[in-house]
């Protein structure tokens, strides 16, 4: 597996090993010893995905302390905008946004520590996001920033959006929990 640092501090694109034959193709997206050797969480709770319909915009979205999360997200169907937003007071990149094209062709993850906020756009039907969280889902602090109220040039022309993600504080009026 490569581990490629972006942008925002402790987020990191990751290209995971793949092996080709004449069957088809075998892909790892996790190793927890890679993971350890480089500092980063590798101890996950729960694996979930979700499956959108091309313009859906879903996010952002993270938990607040104590049941705040590092993810490792990934598409392993179709293709999606992901951006990631940094809510980490203290950080260099605080609110600032960073985007990737992820889908099923090139197999790359990204690995998201606690206190960067998770969005996406379904560019395609039928996308499918899969997820892997440090800690389990905790409704009281599952929480989350309107998804239009950071600087990110969405590729929707009409996006489709949940009444709980349209209902989220603006980035502006949100007092962050998170340091780096």
């Amino acid at each position: 597996m490569e581990f490629l640092q972006t942008t925002i501090p402790g987020v990191f694109l990751i290209k995971p090993k793949t092996f080709f034959d004449e069957r088809g193709s075998f892909i790892k997206h996790f190793n927890s010893s890679e993971f350890e050797a480089r500092g980063l969480i590798s101890s996950f709770h729960e694996d979930f995905f979700s499956i959108s319909k091309k313009d859906v915009i879903r996010g952002f979205h993270f938990q607040v302390p104590p049941f705040d999360h590092a993810k490792v997200v990934y598409c392993s169907q179709g293709k999606v905008f992901d951006v990631l937003l940094d809510l980490r007071v203290d950080s260099p990149t605080y609110q600032n946004t960073e985007t990737f094209f992820l889908d099923a062709k090139d197999y790359k993850a990204l690995y998201i520590p606690s206190g960067v906020a998770h969005a996406f756009a379904s560019l395609e039907d039928n996308s499918l996001v899969m997820y892997k969280v440090s800690s389990g889902h905790s409704p009281e602090h599952d929480k989350g920033i309107r998804w239009n109220s950071a600087d990110v040039r969405w590729p929707v022309a009409k996006p489709v959006i949940s009444e709980r993600d349209s209902s989220f504080p603006t980035l502006e009026s949100f007092k962050s929990p998170f340091a780096l």
